[in-house]
């Protein structure tokens, strides 16, 4: 199963493997059990530390296989064949597995082995989710530290009558001893965030003790991360705070337009900003919301968690978040048939009917990437023509299980109470209305700025974007924007990388300005 290349590659980290590693796999006679006892088999041979065993056990998810340490019970199983973007999972549950350092602080780590109880997670992922990942590693790390701790990896297009009965619509779709836990990209701190209940005041407390910052920096993606850097390479004390470090990149599929890096996928990338900014001296932040800035000579922001960091100059790149089309049932269904990641949920709909909203370059390419997966697509645009580059309209086009409706209003997503069945649309030419029976709907009509926060604060645009002027300044001193939260146009990686680095530079100027002041203002007082 594994190439030449891929195999020396592995046969290289398997060295770091320092004490012995038994796969247990549990197997039936399908196509699929042939197929990972094969990989199980081609990666034993690759290391003297690793060995396979076969087991019969009826009550287990066939084909599946755990990791762990030769003779003790493992936390850690994989049902299915985790290959695709599960193929790293895998590799690290090896080498964790196997006594390679685990990277984490050793606060975290002395957290996770004194959660109290016993917790049996299960994840749902599919093998194209780029975000599942993260979730996968992250529980299975956690099985690693504490032995009450099990986690079971389930691939959701192998197990489809799971996924039918437990009403699995996105992934990752977590669950803890048998409840429903949560969905979507979630990292350890998130996960302990909700085992822990007390961790969230601890934190508070924690972030209270903080000094004030020169720069502080609110979001984590390429903008957040771009202003950390040049902050503090001018040797001045900087902060980033952030939901989630990596931003909507951690969203994106594929990159391949950003400047000296030819191809590359959005958790990578934030990967490789994360590391950047924790080169220098910078104070990150992350698992914390703000809801609150109040301006001043010195800046408070004020977090969900109740604590208040404060700055003498703050910039905002909170970035944004896939808009809604705001109808009756789409919230309702979000997770049971509406989805907005088609390259993470199209799996779980496969062979069934669905529908994509939207007729730009998003849209279109994940019709033509569902239409692989799929029975049938339809395509609704509100727009009189489809908006995409020609190219891929050319390529949907050639799609003979592709419907394209164009001048089309959504008007609701129906269900059935559980999950999605169906979506009405208004014809705008005709005034005629639609219903298209279906079992999946993927939203793609653009972005909506992360604002709402600082409404009645900062100047915002009638989209709600932050305004700011050629230096990212805001209508607030000493507050500074950048990134897809402003009014700079053209939403775009390298773009907001760039918006993050001026407004850096701008609020580095205004601090050596008004400091300045500060020392005329003292001169003043003195010579009186």
């Amino acid at each position: 199963m594994l190439d030449a290349n891929l195999k020396n590659q592995l046969k290289a980290y398997l060295e770091k493997v320092t004490r012995p590693i038994e796969l247990v796999a549990f197997l039936d006679d399908g196509d699929k059990s042939r197929e990972l006892k094969s990989l199980l088999d081609e990666i034993a041979s690759l290391s003297h530390q690793i060995s396979v065993v076969e087991k019969e056990d009826a009550s287990v998810r066939r084909p599946s296989f755990t990791i762990g340490e030769a003779g003790k019970t493992a936390g850690i199983r994989f049902a299915g064949i985790p290959m695709g973007h599960e193929f790293t999972s895998l590799v690290l549950a090896l080498l964790q597995s196997g006594g390679h350092p685990i990277k984490l602080d050793d606060a975290t780590i002395e957290q996770i082995r004194n959660l109290d109880g016993d917790f049996a997670f299960e994840t749902y992922f599919s093998l194209s989710c780029q975000n599942c990942p993260e979730v996968v590693q992250a529980l299975n790390v956690m099985a690693i530290i504490n032995p009450r701790i099990k986690h079971v990896a389930i691939d959701g297009a192998l197990f489809q009558k799971e996924v039918e009965e437990r009403q699995v619509m996105s992934v990752p779709m977590m669950f803890i001893n048998g409840e429903s836990f949560g969905s979507g990209r979630m990292g350890v701190k998130e996960i302990l965030a909700k085992l822990d209940t007390g961790a969230s005041a601890r934190a508070a407390k924690e972030l209270e003790n903080k000094p004030v910052f020169d720069t502080l920096i609110v979001g984590g993606g390429p903008a957040g991360a771009a202003a950390a850097i040049y902050s503090a390479r001018k040797g001045i004390a900087t902060g980033v705070v952030a939901e989630r470090f990596g931003g909507q990149v951690l969203d994106t599929m594929a990159i391949e337009n950003f400047v000296s890096v030819k191809e590359t996928e959005g958790p990578q990338f934030a990967t490789a900003l994360e590391q950047h900014v924790k080169s220098y001296e910078v104070d990150v932040m992350d698992v914390q919301r703000a809801e609150k800035l109040v301006p001043g000579r010195i800046n408070e922001i004020h977090l969900a968690s109740g604590a208040v960091l404060k700055a003498k100059t703050v910039i905002l790149s909170t970035g944004a978040r896939w808009r809604e089309i705001d109808v009756p049932g789409e919230r309702e269904y979000r997770g049971r048939g509406v989805a907005y990641c088609p390259h993470c949920d199209g799996p779980l709909f496969k062979g069934k009917r669905v529908a994509v909203i939207g007729g730009g370059n998003s849209g279109v390419e994940a019709a033509i990437d569902l239409a692989n997966l799929v029975s049938a697509v339809t395509l609704i645009e509100f727009g009189n023509e489809l908006r995409a580059d020609a190219v891929l309209q050319k390529k949907l086009r050639s799609l003979k299980n592709v419907t394209i409706v164009t001048q089309g209003q959504t008007t609701e997503i129906t269900g059935d109470g559980k999950k999605v069945n169906g979506i009405t649309y208004t014809d705008r030419a005709t005034g005629a209305s639609h219903h298209v029976e279906l079992e999946g709907v993927f939203v793609q009509i653009g972005l909506v700025p992360n604002t709402e926060w600082l409404k009645g604060t900062v100047e915002l645009s009638k989209h709600g974007e932050i305004v700011v002027d050629a230096k990212g300044a805001t209508s607030l001193p000493g507050v500074f924007a950048a990134g897809d939260v402003t009014t700079v146009p053209y939403k775009q990686i390298v773009i907001a990388a760039g918006e993050g680095a001026k407004a850096s530079l701008s609020a580095f100027d205004h601090l050596i300005r008004a400091s300045v002041e500060d020392e005329a203002v003292v001169e003043e007082e003195a010579a009186a």
